[in-house]
């Protein structure tokens, strides 16, 4: 395993594309790397597992504290906590987009005592940050998915429009009228891009240093849309202050069963905002199935279920390779977006 890191290390120092890119490691291969693990001789991976972890482990999450990944990690933290019976201790590292946080994780050793909390932002910041210091593929392992949450679009309750096809008809017959706010480094602003793209609307981003600042103004009338993740907005829509039209899920949320999904009208349309856990590069296979295991555990338990579908969440349990994959595809995914509508870092 670490010799195929070392050769693909070396062949792409070969590489002339941009630094920072997920261009320096070809999709297919990334792949291959993060199925690696299964490969490993079961022997070696049992022995080592067994002897992880001796010492505290730190999570570092890239947002400051109180945000919907900080909670989130918080709960997968105190799960691993009690199964490991090693402290998982959260630290919250903010600041550019998330990179700064990330950087700290992979500059790590790999011995799976770093651990990172992983947003969607990382694959969105692949494409979008042109100078980054590390490669997201090229330097995390991918360990285990977590969650997987919709956007939540509504509108103010002054807009005269209850469905997305309204809300589309509306918007062509008053174009650059209608506003929504997001921060700029995120999946909220490219979930409005590609809807945009796909329906043919123009909507006006808002740009905000943060989603509360723009739910107040959305709230007071001063922006008329929004697609921010459901945890943000979930509660005015169920109090009826705010007016649900559809989750940017391919199917519809348990947590508001009776709101549509955007595909249901604009075939295809599917966004969302997932969450889960990474290592540096040559993290040890055992070390990463021995965490693989525990984490897919507290995702099939009752009480951690419960705690995440109340905020919207759904759980996304799965393989190494199948956490790889995701991070690969939404990589790409996104950097289509980023590319067609020529949007920059803040």
């Amino acid at each position: 395993m670490l010799d195929q890191y070392a050769t693909a290390r070396a062949t792409r120092r070969k590489s002339k594309t941009r630094g920072g890119t997920p261009l320096e490691l070809p999709r297919r291969r990334f792949l291959q790397l993060a199925a690696g693990a299964a490969a490993q001789p079961a022997v070696s991976r049992i022995a080592g597992a067994q002897a992880y972890p001796t010492r505290p482990v730190r999570i570092i999450v890239p947002y400051a504290p109180g945000g919907a990944p900080d909670i989130v990690a918080r709960v997968m933290a105190q799960w691993l906590s009690e199964r490991l019976a090693q402290p998982f201790v959260i630290e919250n590292r903010p600041g550019a987009g998330g990179n700064t946080g990330t950087e700290a994780a992979v500059r790590a050793a790999p011995d799976g005592y770093t651990l990172l909390f992983v947003v969607t932002a990382n694959a969105i910041s692949a494409t979008l940050f042109e100078n980054l210091k590390f490669n997201f593929i090229r330097d995390v392992t991918p360990v285990a998915g977590i969650i997987r949450v919709p956007n939540l679009i509504s509108v103010n309750l002054s807009l005269p429009v209850e469905t997305i096809p309204q809300l589309v008809a509306h918007a062509k017959a008053n174009p650059g009228k209608l506003h929504f706010g997001a921060p700029t480094a995120g999946t909220i602003p490219l979930s409005a891009e590609l809807f945009k793209m796909m329906t043919g609307v123009n909507l006006v981003h808002v740009p905000y240093s943060n989603s509360i600042q723009a739910l107040t103004d959305l709230l007071a009338g001063q922006l008329q849309v929004s697609f921010d993740v459901m945890p943000t907005t979930i509660e005015y829509a169920r109090t009826g202050r705010l007016r649900a039209l559809a989750v940017t899920t391919a199917a519809r949320s348990p947590a508001l069963p009776d709101i549509p999904a955007v595909g249901d009208f604009v075939p295809g349309y599917e966004a969302a905002t997932w969450q889960g856990i990474g290592a540096a590069r040559n993290t040890p296979a055992d070390v990463v199935s021995r965490l693989n295991q525990e984490i897919n555990a507290g995702l099939a338990d009752p009480k951690i279920k419960a705690r995440l579908a109340d905020a919207g969440g759904m759980v996304l349990p799965g393989s190494p390779a199948e956490f790889g994959k995701l991070i690969a595809d939404e990589t790409e995914k996104w950097g289509k977006v980023i590319r067609a509508a020529n949007i920059k870092p803040p």
